[in-house]
C-alpha cells in the first residue's frame, strides 16, 4: 500500500515537470524570445521571456538542410519548436511569429512535432547575427520531408524571430 502511495506521487510529480518549467525564472541574458497566450500555470497577461541559455535548457537538437535562402547544405542548432510548447503547455491552434521588424507569421501549433522545426539560434556552429537573420530563426528540416518543400511551410520560416503569441 505505501509503494503504491509512492508510486502515485512519484508519477504526479513527474506529470507536473513541464508546469514546473513554465513558472520560469527571470532570465539573466539579454533576452531573445517573449511568449505569450494561453499556456499552463500562466495568467494569460504573463509574458515569459528567455535568453539564449534558458533556450538551451529546453534541449537542443541540430540537423542539416539546404533551404532556398542559402548556398548548399547547412547545419541548423536549435530547440525543437515542440520543446517549447510542450514544455510552456501552450493551448490553442495557431502560435503567432513575430520579428523584430514586426513581420509575422502563423504557424500551426500542429507542425510542432518530434524532427520538426527547431527555433535556431545557431547556423554552421556559430550564433547567427540579426544581419545572418538571426538571432533567431525557425527553420524546418526542408531535406527530411517533401511536405517541408512548399511555399506554405517556406512562408513559415521566419528569421529574426523576437516573439511567439499563443492564438486560437
Amino acid at each position: 500500500m505505501l509503494r503504491r502511495a509512492l508510486q502515485t506521487i512519484a508519477i504526479s510529480m513527474l506529470a507536473m515537470l513541464p508546469f514546473a518549467a513554465a513558472s520560469q525564472a527571470d532570465p539573466t541574458g539579454e533576452v531573445l524570445l517573449t511568449v505569450t497566450g494561453p499556456m499552463a500555470d500562466q495568467a494569460e497577461a504573463e509574458a515569459v521571456q528567455f535568453d539564449l541559455e534558458m533556450l538551451q535548457e529546453l534541449g537542443t537538437v541540430e540537423f542539416e538542410t539546404s533551404t532556398i535562402w542559402t548556398q548548399g547544405v547547412q547545419t541548423f542548432e536549435g530547440v525543437p519548436l515542440s520543446a517549447l510548447v510542450e514544455n510552456l503547455g501552450m493551448s490553442g491552434t495557431t502560435l503567432r511569429a513575430t520579428a523584430i521588424n514586426d513581420y509575422a507569421v502563423d504557424i500551426p501549433i500542429s507542425d510542432a512535432v518530434e524532427d520538426g522545426p527547431i527555433i535556431a539560434y545557431k547556423l554552421n556552429g556559430e550564433e547567427m547575427s540579426v544581419r545572418d537573420k538571426g538571432p533567431l530563426w525557425i527553420v524546418y528540416p526542408y531535406d527530411s520531408k517533401k511536405e517541408y518543400q512548399s511555399e506554405v511551410v517556406y512562408s513559415r520560416s521566419i528569421w529574426q524571430l523576437d516573439r511567439i503569441e499563443v492564438i486560437e
